[in-house]
């Protein structure tokens, strides 16, 4: 691989407070600014950036098969339409005020999976949960600290996971919405940084943003070895998705740091010239 040829660069306008939950579909970028309460599609080609304000703190946003979205934040599980209504579907911790969701991803067979994090850092206080394609919400794992990045194998056997206070990456068997056999796949300790959110290439290598950190980093899902490291001028570095014409272009999301003043921070980043491909994405099936 020829590092020479990778070039990171911000694109767009919008600069988040806290960006996650990077996802690309349908040729455009979907991600969310947790703070400030918006889901956001950007077009690359077109330079187009769209906004939906949700009205809460929102983790995650993933495309629904049969149109618009599903999201998950401060008050649970909501369907999101295209033109911006929402729909309550369920709130598993309406009792946890000092819980929200988190990161999710949906999987190859449609199941939604998100997870809460304790913002108080309440230790095992939270849970990664299933919204199954009929609508049912129910506990996946836990429990977990601050659930996080999400994804699947090729196969589509193995779920990837992140409860980020482990600093760890773990592999479930995984089938028909169900996961069982936990693994260590890869320890991050080795990183002084938050293990974040989570994108999968076509090699089943995981790549993960490192809070923090200003990286986003490579790791071999079979050996647990760090492969490539990829600097990101963002101490907040938050979530990563494959995307472009090709799937070959790495999409970054960064938050505003507390205290640090940085030119590009809460920006959008591209990365390209990294020499692979992404997997695709998969949508709600509910």
């Amino acid at each position: 691989m020829d590092l020479t040829m990778i070039q990171v660069e911000p694109i767009g306008d919008y600069r988040a407070q806290w960006g996650e939950g990077a996802i690309w579909w349908k040729n455009a970028l979907l991600y969310v600014d947790i703070e400030k309460h918006k889901v956001i599609k950007f077009d690359p080609v077109s330079g187009e950036e769209k906004f939906w304000d949700v009205g809460e703190r929102v983790g995650t946003v993933v495309p629904r098969e049969s149109g618009g979205m599903v999201i998950a934040g401060d008050n649970g599980f909501y369907f999101l339409s295209e033109d911006g209504e929402l729909t309550s579907i369920s709130d598993p911790e309406p009792d946890k005020a000092d819980n929200r969701f988190n990161d999710g991803k949906c999987s190859p067979d449609g199941h939604f999976f998100a997870g809460t994090i304790s913002l108080v850092k309440k230790t095992g206080d939270a849970k990664l949960y299933r919204l199954s394609k009929n609508g049912e919400v129910t506990e996946a794992f836990g429990p977990v600290t601050n659930s996080n990045g999400l994804a699947w194998s090729k196969d589509g056997k193995t779920m990837f996971y992140i409860d980020t206070p482990r600093r760890e990456i773990f592999g479930f068997d995984y089938a028909e919405g169900s996961l069982s056999n936990m693994v260590k796949v890869a320890d991050t300790g080795h990183i002084d940084a938050s293990p974040d959110g989570m994108a999968i290439d076509e090699n089943d290598n995981l790549w993960v943003a490192f809070c923090h950190g200003a990286c986003v980093v490579c790791f071999d899902s079979k050996t647990g070895e760090e492969i490539q490291r990829v600097e990101v001028p963002c101490l907040e570095t938050t979530s990563c998705a494959f995307g472009g014409e090709n799937l070959d272009e790495l999409y970054v999301t960064t938050g505003i740091h507390k205290s640090e003043v940085e030119e590009h921070a809460g920006r959008l980043f591209k990365v390209t010239g990294l020499g692979v491909k992404g997997a695709n994405s998969f949508a709600f099936g509910g």
